[in-house]
């Protein structure tokens, strides 16, 4: 028995196990966890510098060898987003609805656990802890398939939650690290029905539409960012500004960064704009109108305008109004987060009724589309599809429901 099946009868097995433990029992390990994490930071530093060193050695970008990265620091605050997690209500057994038939029967819907979710994701390894630790409070078990590029770090982050696992009363065997990272393992993951309940793919547009492709297990779609700012003729100039730098340069490497702005052609302080985003390192590729009345702006071509960067490059255009800008992020945009700068609150509601997009702000940087932000803990993704569940995907979306019905005697005529 090859690697991945061996590993996939463990968790399907031990999915039963802990979908029994009680809301203490799960906390219980994740607190360990989370101890563990901080405990054993220096063996993770280490693993992830193997895999830091082999990425420079590749020529990966700085936005790559960013999301590849572990510190002292962002290990800490993985740490704390396992312990926020103890301290959410526990979805699992929560009463959806209830009531009772005419015929007497008495039906509850209550939430219970997905069973087997398969993660697929690339470079994060913070994904590794964020997937593992919200799969196991929800009651679930994970089998992680990250990628060649931060495979130490996945395995030593696997690791240590696997020892803390040890010293709980959760099934060891909840969590599985699929080692063998080849793409021909990955297509056989994908059609492990047998096994699996259902599979999310984290991170860029080609694995996830490979995913999407291949996989005969239902998939949870995660989505990629090409998120918009409009700055609407009404903004007010600061706060414009700040959303506008906020949103690109705050972390660019990340999904919900702005990759897009839009700009009312009346607003009076596109200059102003345009120089802060320039001396923040910004390359901004514009329309043929901005680039005629800039300078050091870069003609954007028609691939620009739907391009998720993961850089500090942004794509910039005029537009005449709240309607041709709802157009453009309509055709463009990938139904992430979009977000209106705006003093004007019919062309908010316009902004808002208009776009098709999972997450939408008024006088707010995109850079809030998180799980944590969102008071949902750590998220095992952001949600880009109609079905099941949309935007930032905390516990609650890594649940379904299963009815109840108690009778006394009746039968059907």
């Amino acid at each position: 028995m090859n690697e991945l099946l061996q590993k996939a009868t463990l968790l399907k097995q031990a999915s039963f196990d802990i979908a029994m433990k009680s809301t203490k029992e799960k906390n219980d390990a994740l607190l360990l966890i989370a101890d563990a994490l901080i405990e054993q930071t220096p063996a993770i530093l280490t693993a992830n510098e193997q895999d830091m060193a082999a990425g420079r050695a590749a020529g990966f970008t700085d936005s790559l060898l960013d999301r590849l990265q572990l510190t002292e620091e962002r290990i800490s605050a993985i740490a704390d987003a396992v312990r926020q997690l103890t301290k959410l209500d526990d979805p699992i057994g929560e009463v959806v609805e209830a009531w009772t038939t005419e015929h007497g029967l008495n039906i509850e819907t209550i939430r219970v656990p997905l069973g087997v979710v398969g993660m697929v994701y690339e470079a994060r390894p913070n994904v590794t802890v964020d997937a593992a630790t919200l799969c196991l409070k929800a009651g679930n078990a994970v089998l992680l398939r990250g990628s060649t590029s931060a495979l130490h770090s996945n395995k030593a982050l696997t690791a240590v939650m696997k020892q803390a696992l040890d010293q709980s009363s959760l099934p060891t065997d909840a969590l599985q690290l699929l080692e063998d990272t080849s793409r021909a393992t990955a297509s056989e993951m994908f059609k492990l029905n047998d096994y699996l309940d259902v599979l999310i793919p984290r991170g860029g547009a080609g694995l996830i539409q490979s995913v999407i492709e291949q996989s005969t297990v239902p998939v949870l779609e995660t989505g990629v960012g090409n998120c918009h700012i409009f700055i609407d003729e009404s903004a007010e100039k600061e706060m414009a500004i700040n959303i506008a730098l906020n949103a690109k340069t705050h972390r660019p490497s990340v999904c919900n960064a702005a990759e897009s702005l839009l700009i009312h052609r009346d607003w009076p302080y596109q200059q102003e704009l345009m120089s802060v985003l320039q001396a923040a390192g910004v390359e901004v590729r514009g329309d043929e109108e901005l680039t005629r009345l800039y300078n050091n702006i870069i003609p954007a071509s028609e691939e620009d305008w739907g391009q998720e960067y993961l850089a500090m490059t942004l794509s910039a255009r005029l537009v005449g109004d709240t309607r041709e800008a709802v157009s453009h992020i309509n055709r463009y945009g990938t139904k992430h987060s979009e977000a209106i700068v705006t003093e004007n609150d019919e062309h908010a509601d316009l902004f808002f009724r208009g776009i098709d997009a999972a997450v939408l702000y008024r006088n707010a940087s995109t850079r809030f589309t998180d799980g944590e932000q969102f008071g949902y803990g750590a998220e095992i993704g952001i949600s880009t599809q109609k079905l099941h569940a949309r935007g930032p995907m905390g516990l609650k979306a890594i649940t379904t429901v299963k009815s109840l019905v108690r009778g006394s005697g009746q039968i059907r005529h």
